[in-house]
């Protein structure tokens, strides 16, 4: 199967953003403006605004020409467990019992050097070799790549070689393409009478939400940074009201949609929100809870098999390790903080994630005034998935 960078992508000698990790809280005797050089110098509009790269690789599964195929066990998605876009796909995964068909493995400590592959037996670096995720992008196009690899990556064991990074569909493949290997009972989480407003709900859960945080956090304007933030806030309260009738996004199932809403939702508290204060200035950003039908919505999905395991409740910081420790510490020296208090704080947000949602009763119509809710799908083909919707 042959493998090309698509001509609108990305050119591989530019470093591609962590896509995954939150600007680090200021330190003493740091610049609180201190953020990573990818974020401020590469993906920034003249104005400030920060604006995502593309994905290098955008191959799809399936049995068409030019599409990778649908093998059990044949490939591995290499993530970090911080990574928002990773922990879409290993929420889809668990969802759907993909776990042995379609391997995630974990990578960790993103340095100058790009990503550290974790030694596992049977994982990739014991399979190839190699130390570091950089590794299978020159393996796949050699000496073009000079730039970073990005969380998540699929990398075919067959070959050595990355299918894709692309985190935008990736997740739909898994809900469709693999559909031969979802356990017994797997929800449908893009059913195909909903698939063109769900994709246009999911581009603007993207650019708001999802990717709304990181226009705060890495903007080097406030006036962008404040822009950003109206938007983000805009849409919560959007959703909000939306949530008020249906216990899911599109009324009583949850599909892609809410796995995408809930990948940051579960972590805004302990892992964006303070970027925010440091961003925008001012300690008077909003919580979750400040809008009830989505907290209780978060609730519910977090207190749902299959949103969130035992690793990630420890990566974003809501319960400790077997020594009492937290993993994150948004809170400086300076600040009046001890280590004890920033434990008790932890535990008492955990212990709100975990009260009663109370949304069983709730049912709902996926009809709503949201994204093609003016019949505006129709007009909107998506390119090269057009026929996509025709099965």
């Amino acid at each position: 199967m042959a493998l090309e960078l698509k001509e609108s992508a990305v050119s591989l000698s530019a470093p591609a953003a962590d896509a995954c990790g939150v600007r680090p809280a200021p330190r003493p005797g740091h610049d609180k403006r201190d953020r990573p050089i990818e974020e401020t110098t590469v993906e920034q509009t003249p104005d400030g605004a920060f604006r995502r790269q593309r994905n290098a690789f955008t191959v799809r599964f399936g049995d068409e020409p030019g599409q990778a195929p649908v093998e059990a066990g044949r490939y591995h998605v290499l993530g970090a467990i911080g990574c928002g876009w990773n922990r879409r796909q290993r929420i889809v995964i668990r969802l759907l019992g993909l776990e042995q068909a379609f391997v995630p493995e974990v990578v960790y400590g993103r340095d100058a050097d790009g990503w550290k592959l974790t030694k596992t037996p049977g994982g990739v670096a014991e399979l190839f070799g190699y130390d570091r995720l950089n590794d299978f992008y020159r393996a796949t196009v050699g000496d073009k790549f000079t730039g970073r690899g990005t969380s998540p990556t699929v990398v075919d064991l067959k070959t050595g070689k990355v299918v894709t990074n692309n985190y935008h569909i990736l997740s739909n493949d898994l809900e469709t393409a693999w559909a031969p290997f979802h356990k017994e009972g797997a929800p449908d989480l893009y059913p195909q009478e909903l698939r063109e407003e769900i994709d246009l709900l999911n581009q603007q859960i993207f650019d708001d939400v999802n990717n709304g945080t990181y226009k705060v956090n890495f903007a080097t304007s406030r006036g962008a940074a404040e822009a950003a933030y109206t938007v983000f806030k805009a849409r919560l309260a959007d959703y909000d009201f939306r949530l008020a009738s249906r216990r899911y996004l599109f009324g009583d199932k949850y599909t892609d949609s809410d796995v995408r809403l809930f990948q940051t939702l579960e972590s805004f508290e302990n892992g964006y929100r303070p970027g925010f204060i440091d961003s925008l200035g001012t300690e008077d950003i909003v919580h979750v809870w400040d809008y009830p039908n989505l907290w209780a919505y978060a609730r519910d999905l977090f207190q749902t098999p299959g949103f969130i395991d035992d690793a990630e409740l420890f990566t974003l910081g809501y319960t400790p390790d077997e020594n009492g420790d937290y993993a994150r510490n948004p809170f400086t020296d300076d600040e009046g903080h001890t280590p004890q208090s920033v434990k008790d704080a932890r535990k008492a947000v955990y212990e709100q994630w975990l009260e009663p949602a109370g949304r069983e009763s709730l049912g709902g119509s996926p009809l709503y005034s949201g994204p093609g809710g003016g019949g505006s799908f129709e007009l909107w083909k998506f390119g090269a998935y057009a026929d996509f919707y025709q099965g």
